[in-house]
């Protein structure tokens, strides 16, 4: 089966407007850089997600499950399958008593201002990470001594042949260091997540908030396009610290460059292509793995074909 015949396939079986061709990434992911999508779907529904799954999982072609794009990068060369966008339609936020429920597109954000308007405490390290909670449940998400393997209770999946309906408790997801089970086997895709919290003050729930807010705008270049922290942390040191001590803070490709203000952070200062992004992570990696004897890995998830 060809592409064409597979998306066509899907148009067939899912509402107008839910499946598209040929659709740049680039405005669908926060470095704003990077190729197309042979295929994308934006399914509006778990029963239209369900749908797609059966149609894509074990076609000749490969499928992509995306949240918010805050932490994927897709090569020049574009992506030849299905990215299946997990969006705001999946945002729906509950709250019952110190349990809040989240559709796995719901934005970290609007689920710690959720916490907050119920006194409840413990998400307030996750209000500044720009993503939805699917994709944070799916790399354990963190920041600040936080992360999702502290507050998760439950996750509901729809399994990748999107027959089987299933959920999962803290102890399955086996959570670690920016890992899940869902990173390493593909049970599924998360449709939505149960987290549990404590009561707490909402002054100083607030005010933690505010503080973590201003140190992230005071050492983060937030005003542009990067997918946060770009590699992972190594045991017993901090990827930004072993990058400026190989002396490649502020270093530049063409549009890509390390930025002077965090040096963990690759930005798109302006026109940055995926290759730029990724030549210039080849030389942090090469340098620091010189100085230090460290290699560092992404914790970027880099998908496609070079152009």
């Amino acid at each position: 089966m060809t592409i064409e015949k597979l998306a066509e396939d899907l148009k067939a079986l899912l509402p107008e407007g839910q499946v598209l061709q040929n659709v740049s990434m680039a405005e669908y992911t926060s470095f704003r850089a990077g190729g197309s999508a042979a295929v994308l779907v934006i399914p509006q529904t778990v029963e239209d997600l369900r749908e797609a799954l059966a149609v894509t999982w074990g076609s000749d072609h490969p499928c992509f499950i995306m949240g918010n794009g805050s932490n994927v990068l897709v090569k020049d060369g574009g992506y030849p399958g299905v990215i299946i966008h997990i969006g705001s339609a999946f945002g729906e936020i509950t709250v019952d008593g110190e349990y809040i429920h989240a559709g796995s597109g719901a934005l970290l954000s609007q689920i710690a201002r959720k916490a907050l308007e119920a006194g409840l405490t413990g998400f307030e390290f996750a209000a500044g990470i720009p993503g939805s909670i699917g994709g944070a449940v799916y790399m354990n998400a963190g920041a600040y001594g936080g992360e999702m393997a502290h507050v998760v209770e439950a996750v509901e999946l729809v399994s990748m042949g999107g027959s089987e309906f299933m959920i999962l408790d803290a102890p399955g997801m086996d959570f670690g260091y920016r890992r899940s089970i869902l990173m390493e086997d593909a049970i599924g895709v998360v449709t939505s997540v149960t987290i549990k919290l404590e009561p707490g003050d909402p002054k100083e729930i607030e005010a933690r908030m505010k503080d973590l807010t201003a140190r992230r705008v005071s050492k983060q270049p937030l005003q542009y396009p990067s997918a946060g922290s770009f590699f992972k942390r190594p045991e017993g040191h901090f990827a930004g610290q072993l990058i400026e001590e190989a002396g490649l803070k502020g270093l530049s490709v063409n549009g890509a460059r390390i930025s002077p203000l965090h040096a963990g952070f690759l930005i798109n200062e302006g026109g940055a292509t995926a290759k730029d992004i990724l030549d210039l992570a080849e030389v942090v990696k090469a340098s620091v793995y010189e100085k230090s004897g460290i290699l560092l890995e992404p914790e970027v998830r880099i998908i496609g074909a070079d152009a």
